[in-house]
């Protein structure tokens, strides 16, 4: 089987294409990565060279390159996206381009050779859930995206399941809930409060703090995507999370700090950002019950493993942090 994933220098990509050898190691993979600032081929060292792997340096919104690179692959997997709340609020245009635009030329050339395609997507699109409600998004809560990149996610969605209904593209989407594990960027939550305790920095909480995600470990994510590709069908979507329970912002930062051994002086509330969702709940229930799917350990497990990578890997995260800080400077947070 060969694979065409793009984005795959990404955090959820270069995971995915670990998990894909390790799994089905006869396997061939390209990778179509434009190399943006949370693309990092560091994350796939152990693959310079293999000759079951290919990169190629460009952009999804590139027709000439999406066609050479899908020629002769059996699936393709979209990753390649811009996917930063704050980048989208500060510059939606490249948010508009990569994910719409890409998403496009990517369907167009799919469509023409006639690939089974799966695009990933976010539980962002579907909104927020006010905090004192307790229902959980699901395959058939409408859309509606609070920011530009949830909107431009949205967008992409609706341009895949288009060209399934016009054209039956064997297409599927998964609209998976906040990833985090090995090689995320420092920019997000978690490992930007990992990182920032080893720095003995403090770790800065968006006020009031209350605010719930659903965490799923990219580990758990790949192996879900993976049964989609197997057994999804053609034509549906599949949401994917990893919590069974709530939890909040704060109460996720003062895990990492007793994992860490710190206490809760290392905290620093920051200003919100603009249009903050508040919560977000996945219910995993259909990718349960119809493809057999469930995360393979709790949250805290997960979160333990998470912190253990990012103490193992500072030569990884460290080039990294110098320009995450930096952008947050500007941001005042």
């Amino acid at each position: 089987m060969k694979y065409l994933i793009t984005g795959g220098a990404g955090f959820i990509g270069s995971n995915f294409i670990h998990y894909l050898f390790g799994k089905y190691p006869d396997c061939e993979i390209v990778n179509l990565d434009k190399l943006t600032y949370a693309g990092n081929l560091d994350n796939l060292k152990a693959y310079e060279g293999d000759l079951r792997y290919t990169f190629i340096h460009s952009d999804i919104a590139n027709p000439k390159a999406v066609e050479e690179a899908m020629r002769d692959v059996d699936i393709v997997v979209n990753f390649a996206a811009e996917s930063h709340v704050d980048r989208s609020i500060l510059g939606p245009d490249e948010f508009i381009q990569t994910n719409v635009v890409g998403t496009q030329v990517l369907l167009d050339a799919a469509e023409k050779h006639k690939k089974r395609f799966h695009h990933i997507s976010t539980d962002e699109v579907f909104g927020h859930i006010p905090l004192d409600e307790h229902y959980k998004f699901d395959e058939q809560t409408k859309f509606d995206p609070r920011s530009p990149y949830a909107a431009s996610k949205a967008a992409s969605d609706h341009l895949v399941s288009a060209y399934y209904n016009t054209y039956g593209l064997e297409a599927t989407i998964s609209n998976c809930s906040n990833n985090f594990g090995p090689y995320q960027n420092p920019e997000k939550f978690i490992p930007r409060a990992i990182t920032n305790v080893l720095e003995g920095k403090p770790v800065p909480i968006y006020k009031p703090g209350n605010q719930i995600r659903d965490w799923l470990h990219v580990e758990d994510h790949c192996k879900a995507i993976d049964l989609v590709l197997q057994k999804g069908k053609a034509g549906e979507t599949y949401c994917v999370g990893g919590q069974t329970s709530e939890i909040s912002n704060k109460q996720v930062a003062m895990k990492i700090l007793q994992i860490m051994g710190k206490d809760e002086s290392m905290l620093k509330e920051v200003a919100d950002r603009p249009g903050h969702d508040v919560k977000y709940a996945v219910d995993w229930s259909k990718l349960k019950k119809e493809l057999g799917w469930a995360p393979q350990h709790s949250f805290e497990d997960w979160l333990s493993k998470t912190v253990e990578w990012y103490v193992k890997n500072e030569s990884w995260w460290k080039p990294l942090k110098a320009g995450v800080e930096k952008f947050y400077f500007k941001l005042g947070r």
